[in-house]
């Protein structure tokens, strides 16, 4: 195999070969076909999450084909194509676990972050949380569904169900759930960075009410807010833009702090909310929402030698949509 492997804190991804991985009980191999580019990608090669076990692969969005079952894996098969999320292994025992609330569990394992993930030509995952995809639809245009639409779907859950929704930072997440809010009857209103016409203009074609930037106020006030930007200070913009009783839901792993704000825009109720990993029944609901609302994802492919071109387009906002990397 081969994989584009993260030595240390913030060094380029190189390519190495590597033997070929042999799954352990529980688990399977998989040829990757495809691997979207995560922001949270960027925070692991820039270091921002703790306790990184270089070297590491990174890559959560992971579509591919299994290709060799661990002893004791059920109800998978060599040739299925399934997907695989940034959650890759809960420990079943603690108190978040035995409460349902897997995303929360206190020994978890994350693909590209604390096993080895998708930026690969294979890689070894938990059988437990690999979702069968079927056969419909590209590769590339499935991946972002494995984190950016996750997520974007739990969010979407956690911001309640408001009619006006306004989602700030329409990258990958953005625009996934934004067909999904629209396919429910919500109105949108896109929140971009200043002068990010591009962005604006994706959100307006998939049925946004209205999209300016962060600064900007709203034509209406908000009944939630999504921030799918790792920008503390888009926080209190948020609070701003909601009304009495509404709730802005902080969707990323990693953000920026939050810089200190007036009590009276929080009063009246508005809620700050985050958002934690998934579960696996988020997997399956969303999977179907998503089939349901036609999702069409707004990708831009990059061989995956061309990672860190990938990723520095995410960096540089120079990209609209999603990144997928193919092997």
């Amino acid at each position: 195999m081969y994989g584009m492997v993260l030595a240390a804190r913030g060094a380029p991804l190189a390519l190495q070969q590597r033997p070929d991985p042999a799954p352990g009980p529980g688990e399977v191999r998989i040829k990757v076909g495809a691997c979207g580019v995560c922001r949270t990608d960027l925070h692991v090669v820039d270091g921002d999450l703790a306790d990184i076990p270089y070297p590491i692969i990174p890559g959560h969005e992971v579509v591919g084909r299994i290709d060799a079952l661990g002893e004791g894996v059920v109800g998978l098969q060599p040739g299925m194509r399934v997907g695989v999320p940034w959650l890759g292994y809960t420990c079943g025992e603690c108190f978040y676990c035995r409460a349902n609330k897997e995303n929360l569990c206190d020994r978890p394992k994350f693909t590209g972050y604390t096993r080895d993930g998708g930026f690969a030509s294979h890689l070894v995952a938990d059988a437990r949380y690999c979702f069968p995809l079927g056969e419909h639809g590209d590769d590339a245009a499935i991946a972002p569904l494995l984190c950016a639409g996750l997520i974007g779907w739990r969010s979407l859950v956690m911001a309640g169900e408001g009619q006006n929704l306004g989602i700030y930072g329409f990258g990958a997440a953005g625009h996934i759930v934004a067909q999904v809010a629209r396919a429910q009857g919500r109105s949108i209103y896109a929140f971009t960075r200043n002068g990010d016409r591009d962005a604006q203009q994706l959100a307006l074609s998939l049925g946004a009410a209205w999209a300016g930037a962060s600064e900007d106020k709203p034509p209406t006030e908000l009944d939630a807010a999504i921030i799918y930007a790792p920008i503390g200070a888009l926080v209190p913009l948020a609070l701003r833009a909601v009304r009495k009783g509404g709730r802005v839901v902080c969707a990323g792993i990693h953000m920026s702090d939050i810089p200190a704000f007036p009590y009276n825009i929080l009063w009246g109720e508005r809620q700050i909310l985050s958002v934690a990993n998934l579960t696996r029944q988020d997997g399956i609901d969303f999977l179907a929402a998503a089939a349901k609302a036609e999702i069409r994802t707004h990708t831009t492919v990059f061989p995956l030698t061309e990672a860190n071109q990938a990723l520095a387009s995410l960096r540089d906002g120079k990209l609209v949509g999603a990144a997928v990397l193919r092997p």
